[in-house]
């Protein structure tokens, strides 16, 4: 990318501070708002082909923004050499959380997640789309415990597209290309990996092996590589086809009963998201567990006690606390 003028501000405002990501269509810095000392993500893309994935992303942000758990587009456009789009800063991924509770969470934690997540991709699919790029590093909560610390975000739409004309309702016609389609192939439906174009089952099937993963650790295709990246979704596509039958082994029967589901599913069905989420719920009020947010990652360890926060200047402190004391002692005594 070209070079960034860190006194600039996009917008008027918004100042980069600091790189958070890179990635192949761009860059994320963590930025600040220069008058309200806000801090905001700040996403840039060279300005330099005539389409430009930024500002389809930046359309869909300002087609979600206001829901529940979709994060506010604070401005977007054109600034010298960059597209750029502001949105809110967030906090950890749920991969970055995963792997901070040493690759497991427990069986309350996915379920509440579980709750979330589906009505997070149902109401993207209400607004006409699909995600498109399901996975544990595309869902985020706060930055803040001041700042609904329970609430579990959805980002990155730079693949979400219509799966449905929104005037006519019409679905998207079924079709396959001779190679897979886009995303991220750990997560990616069977569907995707043989090029059939996508519709609302493939968002839920990458639901289903991302819960599976936060229950296993693990997916039995994680550690398939390959130097050419065709090779390497191909790997996948059949280890997925070879352990289909026995994925959720030794798992809860709902997880099955999900997994099936979405797999059953045809190209153009409604899937049943009520159900799903009662489906889970049922099996939460099984293990008698409360919908209460309590998270792996926020709930302390046994025997776990809070530091109290001490002062920087903390021997100054204790000097001025011992002369406190010393003259209370002298007050007494006279």
């Amino acid at each position: 990318m070209s070079r960034i003028d860190t006194d600039f501000a996009f917008g008027g405002k918004y100042r980069v501070e600091e790189a958070i990501a890179n990635g192949g269509c761009g860059a994320v810095f963590q930025g600040v708002h220069t008058i309200a000392g806000k801090e905001v993500a700040i996403k840039l893309e060279p300005a330099i082909a005539k389409s430009s994935p930024l500002k389809q992303e930046s359309k869909i942000y300002k087609t979600l923004s206001g829901a529940p758990g979709v994060p506010w587009i604070m401005w977007s456009g054109k600034a010298g050499d960059f597209n750029v789009m502001v949105i809110d800063l967030l906090g950890p991924s749920l991969e970055e959380l995963f792997r901070m509770c040493n690759r497991h969470f427990s069986l309350k934690t996915v379920l509440l997640l579980a709750d979330q997540l589906l009505s997070r991709i149902e109401y993207i699919h209400s607004r006409d789309l699909i995600h498109r790029d399901v996975k544990p590093g595309n869902f985020v909560m706060a930055k803040s415990d001041k700042d609904s610390p329970h609430l579990v975000n959805i980002i990155d739409f730079g693949l979400a597209k219509k799966y449905r004309d929104p005037r006519t309702g019409a679905h998207v016609p079924y079709a396959q290309e001779d190679q897979h389609g886009v995303g991220t192939c750990l997560f990616a439906s069977i569907n995707t990996h043989l090029g059939v174009e996508c519709s609302r089952r493939d968002d839920l099937e990458s639901l289903a092996y991302m819960l599976i993963y936060f229950m296993r650790g693990t997916l039995p295709w994680r550690k398939i590589r390959d130097p050419d990246a065709e090779k390497t979704w191909n790997l996948i596509r059949d280890k997925k086809l070879e352990t289909a039958e026995f994925l959720t082994v030794g798992l809860p029967a709902e997880f099955d009963i999900f997994y099936k589901y979405v797999r059953g599913l045809e190209f153009d069905d409604l899937p049943d998201y009520d159900g799903l989420r009662g489906l889970f719920r049922g099996l939460a009020e099984k293990n008698g567990f409360d919908y209460d947010w309590a998270f792996d990652w926020s709930v302390p360890k046994p025997n776990e006690r809070k530091r109290k926060r001490k002062c920087r200047s903390c021997h100054a402190c204790s000097a001025a606390a011992e002369a406190a004391k010393a003259a209370a002692a002298i007050r007494r005594a006279s």
